[in-house]
């Protein structure tokens, strides 16, 4: 049991943040903001929530990685030899990829909206209908990736079961190429 036990559990328990974080922020954070009588406050408030989350985010993604790293490590010899594992490894890497990516442009897409929080807004991703293009445009896109980086962390969770399912020694075995 000594062998990637703090890996493994760096690895969900950094998944497990993206995708909490993101769903609370989502719903708890943008749905709160929406509530602030001053237009100008409600995207400038998500704005200000979403930017304390960042640097935690960061964290989360980086030890994930490190932590993948060396489950992989420790597993090359089965990611090998055993069907199935690299394929679905590549796939997990990929959803990984796309989701951080997501994230990363959703960040970006927020600083605009921030930059632009004097327009005012109905909410967090709904714009007011004096808003800018590039305000509306922005925050169109984050009510869209709202709901994508939680979905891409899910996958990336369901996808880390999956790995663990893979190694019951009955899939073990039966998965061994010859």
């Amino acid at each position: 049991m000594a062998g990637n036990l703090f890996a493994r559990s760096v690895h969900d328990l950094s998944a497990a943040a993206w995708f909490g974080g993101s769903l609370m922020g989502a719903i708890g954070l943008n749905g709160a903001a929406a509530q602030a009588i001053d237009p100008a406050e409600r995207t400038r408030l998500s704005s200000a929530g979403w930017m304390k989350w960042a640097p935690v985010q960061t964290a989360a993604f980086a030890s994930h990685l490190v932590a993948d790293l060396a489950i992989a490590w420790e597993n090359k010899g089965r990611i090998a030899k055993q069907e199935g594992v690299a394929r679905d490894t590549a796939i997990k890497t990929a959803v990984t990829v796309a989701g951080a990516a997501v994230t990363l442009y959703a960040g970006i897409l927020g600083k605009k909206v921030e930059k632009l929080a004097d327009e005012g807004a109905r909410g967090a991703t709904e714009p007011s209908p004096e808003a800018s293009d590039e305000l509306k445009a922005s925050q169109q896109q984050l009510r869209m990736l709202q709901w994508a980086i939680p979905a891409f962390a899910a996958a990336v969770i369901i996808l880390g079961a999956k790995h663990g399912e893979m190694q019951r020694p009955k899939n073990v075995f039966a998965g061994l190429r010859s």
